[in-house]
Parts: C-alpha cells; sequence; structure tokens
C-alpha cells in the first residue's frame, strides 16, 4: 500500500489555499499532488476537523480462543476428530479455521506420519 503523504505536506498545501487564496490547481501544479487529492484533504478537514491520513493498519479481531492450557486438553482428548468435528465440540461457536490455527499456535500436526 503506498504511503500517505506527510502532515507537513498537507498542511503547506492547504494553508497555501486558504490563507493565501491560492488556486487549487495552482496549488497541485506548484506541489506536484492531484487535484483530486487536495479536494479528498479539504473534504476530510470539513468532516472531521483535521486532514490526517487514515491509518492504513489493519484492524484487530479479538481472538476466539484466550485459555491456551484449556485448548491444549481439548485438543489431546479431541485430537482423533476432525477440525470440523472438534470446532462443533467447543463450547463456544468457533470455525474450523480458526481450531486449524489453534492447534498450529500450540504446535499440533493434522499431518499424519506414516508407520515404518
Amino acid at each position: 500500500m503506498a504511503k500517505p503523504y506527510s502532515y507537513d505536506l498537507r498542511q503547506k498545501v492547504i494553508n497555501a489555499i486558504v490563507l493565501d487564496g491560492m488556486k487549487k490547481s495552482e496549488a497541485a501544479q506548484t506541489f506536484q499532488i492531484s487535484r483530486n487529492t487536495i479536494n479528498l484533504w479539504l473534504q476530510r478537514q470539513a468532516q472531521t476537523g483535521d486532514y490526517q491520513p487514515k491509518s492504513n493498519r489493519p484492524k484487530t479481531t479479538n481472538a476466539k480462543i484466550t485459555d491456551w492450557e484449556n485448548f491444549s486438553q481439548f485438543a489431546k482428548i479431541h485430537g482423533d476428530k476432525t477440525q470440523v468435528q472438534m470446532a462443533q465440540l467447543w463450547p463456544e461457536k468457533i470455525s474450523k479455521r480458526t481450531i486449524s490455527r489453534g492447534l498450529k499456535k500450540i504446535g499440533w500436526s493434522r499431518k499424519k506420519r506414516l508407520m515404518a
């Protein structure tokens, strides 16, 4: 993902337009940014009161499995079942993918090794 323009540049452009009376198209050429970008900054300032860039960090989700000791015991008891069956047996509503991630986190492999 592309990096946002710095807050300093945003201030210079907005101040040139608002305080100095520069046209948006002139500011776009002077600062070598698109006019659409300036419009977006001004819209954001009107909506939020500031023209800070939006955070591009992914939103975090709450972990479905929090008690890893309990999950480890659960895996030992129900390790012979499929992940779908394990998900159905888990006390809370949980997906097979979450079971898979949990097993990986505690170091369990779902691959079966061939006996010699």
